[in-house]
């Protein structure tokens, strides 16, 4: 696929990333900042996917949805991040078009990836909360792995057909992206090419990625907190209320931003604020999932509580002989 990039007709090689455009003075606090940030996505997700796979008592629709959700979220992590850092650090910030063309595509498939993971745990609660007598059969194992399966697929399948016809754009000058990664609003701007092909099916993809599932999870909680209501416990209530409102945060601000980038009309106000949003959704969103969906559940402190335990007595057992 991104072979196509040699063969068009571009008279450019590779591209400069303007980033964030915040002062020079500044780079180093934001170098030690999305330091600090990446090395505790990278941690928090990392021991989510070890802790799900090490206990079976974990091997549940819930925490495989979980499990695959922390792994989304280190891959597009390390797809922008690194380079990132590495242009605040040593103010190198070009980027080749195969390198961007890359960086896009495996960030762009691991969003459209959780966008419907996200769907299909919110479906998942749904049934446990809602329609718990039905939970078993709908929702076994291997409906799970199918859903993930979709999910995945279906999100780079979406963003090869995306990166295709990009690699089909001329790109004749100038080469500086404003931005702090390839993202498609000014690969575009720096296009010679006609681009309202691309503009159309970019549309029809962001609906059915971001509106679709959005529209699933809003009213699989409207569900469930209406059930929630029901509940006669005043501490159970609140209880589920806290929890709830912290995964719909979550969820709110991840698509509601996806939608104000990429369906919203590119206007002069919110071209300025792209880059602001943008960071919820590439920077913010993988360091706060884990931290959400596991602070208050206590199976996870169950499971890593099992896990210490063990792994302080395998240290003495060690020490004696």
């Amino acid at each position: 696929m991104l072979d196509s990039v040699n063969r068009n007709e571009t008279g450019i090689t590779e591209f400069i990333l303007l980033g964030l455009g915040i002062p020079v003075e500044l780079q180093p606090f934001l170098f030690l900042l999305f330091l600090v940030i990446y090395l505790v996505t990278i941690t928090g997700n990392i021991l989510i996917i070890v802790l799900v796979a090490a206990d079976h008592h974990l091997h549940i629709p819930m925490y495989l949805f979980l499990g695959n959700l922390s792994c989304v979220e280190i891959c597009y992590s390390s797809t922008i991040l690194p380079k990132m850092l590495s242009g605040l650090l040593s103010g190198d910030r070009t980027i080749t078009v195969r390198e961007c063309l890359s960086q896009y595509y495996f960030f762009g498939s691991c969003v459209g990836v959780e966008t419907f993971l996200l769907a299909g745990m919110s479906y998942d609660r749904y049934l446990a909360i809602c329609r718990p007598l039905f939970y078993a059969s709908v929702m076994n194992r291997e409906v799970c792995f199918q859903l993930i399966a979709v999910a995945w697929i279906n999100g780079f399948m979406a963003n090869s057909i995306i990166v295709f016809l990009i690699a089909q754009f001329s790109f004749c000058g100038p080469n500086m992206i404003d931005h702090y990664f390839c993202d498609l609003s000014p690969l575009k701007k720096l296009s010679c090419s006609d681009p309202s092909l691309f503009e159309l099916i970019v549309l029809l993809l962001s609906f059915i990625f971001t509106i679709a599932p959005f529209l699933l999870i809003f009213s699989s909680y409207v569900c469930i907190i209406t059930s929630i209501v029901k509940i006669q416990s005043t501490i159970g209530r609140q209880k589920a209320f806290s929890t709830c409102s912290s995964h719909l945060l979550v969820v709110c601000l991840f698509y509601g931003t996806l939608i104000i980038v990429y369906i919203l009309p590119d206007t002069p106000t919110l071209r300025h604020l792209n880059k602001i949003f943008s960071i919820f959704y590439t920077i913010l969103t993988p360091l706060a999932n884990p931290l959400i969906y596991t602070l208050r559940n206590k199976e996870i402190h169950q499971v890593l509580r099992r896990v210490l335990d063990n792994l302080t007595f395998f240290g003495v057992w060690v020490d004696k002989t």
